[in-house]
């Protein structure tokens, strides 16, 4: 009985000393790696009409990275490639209320972390880890002296085709780990899931835990080639009507750079949407965030791949 009242109490007094996960409230950026800064800042800037509100140079004046505005909290950097033809994802970013009880309680957890919080050059706090796929994870915090709070309201005057990223998609080989790392480690809810065939699983749906937008499992028995991820790993822009967001971009001056044709979908959610590629072949996907008729999509029960 006093052993059992000793374990009881150090479990307790385990639990108590546990660091409790801070809020996670959406997804910050994408960040990608493009070819020519160029073409890409046709494509974001002139085609689909976002600001361009700061960015950063190395220290011989080469450009390190850029950003792109969607709204106040959401981004798309740009980054100079490293190695041509490979895959155009550097990494994502989700946002917290306070960075550093994150590096504490991922570190309590077993979760590879600094050993501080920093301040990025944009004067925000942030740090980085690695989900099971390998897949680079910025944890942020926007801080009221960073150049995102400094220019809350400002670059949002342009013809921005969306407000809002719905989703970030990326690549999972195995369902279990990510499920783990994203759901019981950091509180992301499971909200759908999707089969092209209904015999195998393609698509999982994870929100944030303390907001609406969510990352996008896209599942694969075999990590397809890198040239093909650029394709794969994608952003989605929440528009209200693609129709009209169709019409929109048809009519910009841009749009006699835009080589590809564009053409409206359904997809296996029963959303609308419609598929946009940067240079280098990036998706940026257009899509209702409203099924057809107003009903939710059904959910696959369908096994993963593996």
């Amino acid at each position: 009985m006093r052993i059992l009242l000793i374990t009881t109490v150090a479990a307790a007094i385990a639990a108590a000393q546990t660091p409790a996960r801070p809020r996670i409230t959406g997804v910050a950026h994408i960040a990608l790696f493009v070819h020519d800064i160029g073409k890409a800042r046709g494509f974001y800037k002139d085609f689909l009409g976002f600001g361009e509100p700061f960015k950063l140079d190395n220290p011989d004046g080469s450009l390190s990275l850029t950003f792109i505005k969607i709204n106040d909290r959401q981004y798309i950097e740009l980054f100079p490639e490293k190695t041509p033809n490979t895959d155009r994802l550097n990494h994502i970013s989700i946002e917290t209320d306070n960075a550093e009880a994150m590096r504490l309680y991922l570190k309590a957890n077993g979760i590879q972390v600094p050993d501080r919080t920093p301040k990025g050059r944009i004067r925000n706090s942030n740090f980085n880890i690695k989900d099971p796929d390998g897949h680079t994870v910025e944890i942020v915090q926007y801080e009221p002296d960073g150049l995102s709070a400094v220019n809350k309201g400002k670059f949002m005057d342009g013809p921005r085709i969306s407000k809002r990223i719905l989703h970030v998609g990326i690549i999972v080989g195995n369902l279990q780990p990510a499920m783990k790392f994203y759901g019981d480690l950091l509180g992301f809810k499971e909200t759908w899931r999707g089969s092209r065939d209904g015999k195998t699983l393609n698509w999982v749906n994870m929100r944030v835990p303390e907001g609406d937008d969510y990352i996008e499992f896209m599942l694969y028995g075999e990590t397809p080639a890198g040239e093909r991820l650029g394709t794969l790993h994608h952003l989605a822009l929440e528009v209200p009507d693609i129709e009209k967001a169709k019409a929109d971009l048809e009519s910009r001056p841009a749009r006699a750079n835009y080589p590809r044709p564009m053409e409206i979908t359904t997809g296996i959610n029963r959303k609308r949407q419609m598929n946009l590629y940067d240079p280098d072949g990036t998706r940026s996907e257009l899509m209702e965030s409203h099924t057809v008729d107003g009903k939710p999509a059904a959910s696959s029960t369908a096994p993963p791949p593996r």
